[in-house]
């Protein structure tokens, strides 16, 4: 296997990449250390059987530029395939400020294919594949040099069965009418704004059973420092404050070094210097806000009585209709997406909105409006739709 290491062989491996039709890409990084994921791998194959048809672009090496990879990405006319790509794209996104077009999610289409939720690269491999993924070399550190055998062979397997499955997944979506599908989900994996990170929304992040207006002030400019300080540092932000002292600070709001000395949750080298200087001065900030200023987080919608029985019956309605057509529970409605169609009138939900609509969202509002049952036919279960007599009299 080739493992280029210069920016003229990468050039050359790229020019046969876009005289393809596709090429499948992969990355292997590192990120255990840094706020920012550190790159280190990233495997390509274009169709074919030999083995000059895969290799691997050792993104450590000394003068190596990714600019040719990135003029592959920009190309309209060769689609980009991954599995599970989000952190891959994240990579690109950050450091490069590009993101592939075209672009194909294999773990997506097997969503959609009926390979169940979040199907792993390895399940895919074994069954459509017929191949079997050692992985051994999956937690290694890949910035170490020089790669193992075991490490290049792992790497180059992530990207040498993709081909196979893309040519699969591809053939059974245009065959199903459901390119349009993948498609309409893989759209925000290729908007910047999706890995774009805001220090001033960071707070929102955090899971947190209070709303009092102080506290959620003092947790916004807490997180607004930690995700400052992480990323100037790049460090992860967990080597700033944990998540548990980040909550523990925003309740007690400590005001003096003394004070960030009887935490309990605050890292050692937190209590001093300048993060506790930081810390200090984001409580500081989020006390001197007027009433008129401090965040609030919207009122739940009121629940309907009976909403939550409604809600079951809409789940087994959404496991009905997936299993009838082979899709992935997850890809069409979450639980917080059937609670709201229980109890909201109008839920401002993806169930409620293109081809989720059409396979799910119209007949979750009929049964919803008591136009059709649910009814057990041995282990199947049937829809059944309710005359206007009957819904009218119950």
């Amino acid at each position: 296997m080739e493992l280029i290491a210069t920016t003229e062989a990468l050039a050359a491996f790229v020019a046969e990449c876009r005289a393809a039709p596709y090429v499948a890409v992969d990355t292997e990084f590192m990120r255990e250390r840094t706020y920012y994921a550190q790159l280190c791998l990233v495997q390509l194959a274009r169709p074919g059987n030999g083995p000059e048809t895969a290799v691997l672009v050792d993104t450590l090496a000394e003068g190596l530029s990714l600019e040719p990879l990135y003029e592959l990405f920009r190309d309209p006319g060769v689609v980009k395939v991954f599995h599970a790509a989000r952190q891959d794209l994240e990579i690109f996104a950050t450091t490069a400020g590009v993101l592939p077009q075209p672009f194909f999610d294999t773990q997506v289409a097997a969503m959609v294919c009926g390979y169940g939720d979040q199907v792993g690269y390895e399940t895919l491999a074994r069954q459509i594949a017929r191949a079997a993924i050692d992985k051994s070399s999956r937690f290694t550190d890949w910035s170490r040099r020089p790669l193992s055998q075991a490490q290049r062979e792992y790497a180059l397997a992530d990207v040498t069965h993709l081909r196979r499955i893309y040519e699969t997944l591809s053939k059974r979506l245009g065959e199903t009418g459901r390119s349009a599908w993948v498609e309409e989900e893989i759209s925000v994996l290729v908007d910047p704004e999706t890995y774009r990170v805001d220090p001033e929304t960071a707070w929102t992040r955090l899971k947190t059973r209070s709303t009092a207006p102080k506290f959620l002030a003092a947790l916004r400019e807490l997180a607004r420092f930690r995700e400052q300080a992480a990323q100037s540092r790049n460090v992860p932000r967990a080597r700033i404050l944990k998540d548990d002292a980040l909550l523990e600070l925003a309740a007690n709001r400590p005001h003096t070094a003394e004070d960030l000395g009887k935490s309990r949750l605050l890292l050692r080298e937190a209590r001093r210097g300048d993060i506790a200087d930081g810390i200090l001065a984001a409580i500081s900030a989020a006390e001197a806000l007027p009433a008129s200023e401090l965040p609030r987080l919207p009122d739940a919608p009121p629940r309907r009585p009976g909403s939550e029985a409604l809600a079951e019956l809409l789940r087994v309605l959404l496991k009905s209709k997936c299993d009838a057509e082979g899709v992935a529970q997850r890809l069409v409605a979450s639980s917080a997406d059937l609670d709201a169609i229980a109890s909201e009138d109008a839920p401002d939900v993806p169930a409620m909105h293109g081809w989720r609509y059409d396979l799910f969202g119209r007949d979750a509002l009929r049964l919803k409006r008591g136009e059709i049952a649910l009814s057990a036919d041995g282990a199947r279960v049937r829809v059944v739709a309710i005359s206007s007599d009957v819904a009218a009299s119950a």
